[in-house]
């Protein structure tokens, strides 16, 4: 008996000694962490939290007046935000998809081997790291109507380029373009990164069995990339939704207000008519959109992933 209580006595000190170093070192981590954690909490947390309460009140310049759901309510009658709201899912609706589709065509072509293929991939990736606001005013020069190289350019193919961004039937599909220019090589690179995971023998083997080009994409290839397709959709989707840089910069929401976003008109209204508690609520409708677009292509990736 004695025996085994000495034997048995060191235990809860050995205990005590381990969990005193995982402490510490959870101390450690959060101690190196507390800066990023401080400066996410300052500047994102406590400004979202802000603007939730911001968006129950019609305020201005000063305290304001709480409203309640007022700012609320008042948006499904604002023609201004409808348009904005049409006008953003219309962006996002065409980019989104655009964007994502030549992302995988580049990817495709550029994976296999190609002469020049470090030089295109490295020609179609520039536009992503450039300052999409610099990138806006050459486009803006480019599609001028007067001036514009590429409004000449397409004259002398046949094709109508209209007023150039001043026209309200082409200004959205103007933006549209340069945001798909902008943000291709983005995607494409997520793209190469997945399938330079899928291992080659999958491919050897539908070789051996017959199947063509078409078959091992849609058999090997398309179902492989189904988690990089549901990430690249849902960040190309988020980004769409949350178009501003080339507006602004293009259009300033114009012709007409035909280009005007979402964001525009959280800026316009905030920056602009100084409608601080209007603006929050406009843009705790986009969080709520944005959020249940995510969520709804999340499930809908999901289901075909457990399919193939």
């Amino acid at each position: 008996m004695s025996l085994k209580a000495e034997t048995a006595e060191p235990r809860p000190a050995r205990l005590r000694g381990t969990l005193t170093a995982r402490t510490r070192r959870t101390i450690t981590a959060y101690a190196f962490l507390a800066p990023t954690l401080v400066v996410a909490a300052v500047f994102m947390v406590w400004p979202m939290i802000r603007s939730l309460i911001d968006s129950f009140y019609e305020k201005s310049i000063g305290p304001g007046e709480f409203t309640g759901l007022s700012n609320y309510t008042q948006l499904l009658k604002d023609e201004a935000f409808l348009g904005a709201l049409r006008n953003t899912v219309f962006y996002a609706i065409v980019a989104t998809p655009l964007s994502v589709g030549f992302a995988l065509g580049f990817a495709l072509l550029l994976n296999g081997r190609v002469r020049g293929r470090g030089f295109f991939r490295s020609a179609l990736f520039i536009p992503a790291v450039l300052s999409l606001g610099v990138v806006a005013i050459a486009w803006s020069f480019l599609l001028d109507p007067d001036i514009g190289l590429v409004t000449y350019w397409l004259r002398s193919i046949g094709v109508p380029a209209g007023n150039g961004v001043r026209d309200p039937s082409l200004a959205m599909w103007y933006v549209i373009g340069v945001g798909v220019w902008k943000n291709t090589g983005f995607y494409m690179v997520m793209y190469l990164a997945g399938l330079q995971t899928i291992p080659r023998t999958f491919y050897e083997a539908a070789v051996i069995d017959g199947a063509g080009p078409w078959q091992r994409f849609r058999r090997v290839t398309w179902p492989l990339l189904s988690n990089t397709t549901a990430f690249v959709f849902i960040i190309a989707a988020i980004a769409a939704l949350q178009v501003f840089d080339q507006v602004f910069v293009m259009t300033r929401g114009g012709p007409h207000f035909a280009t005007e976003s979402l964001v525009y008109l959280v800026y316009r209204k905030g920056f602009q008519d100084f409608e601080f508690g209007y603006a929050s609520a406009i843009a705790w409708v986009l969080v709520i959109v944005v959020f249940a677009l995510s969520l709804a292509q999340n499930v809908f990736f999901s289901r075909r992933a457990v399919r193939y």
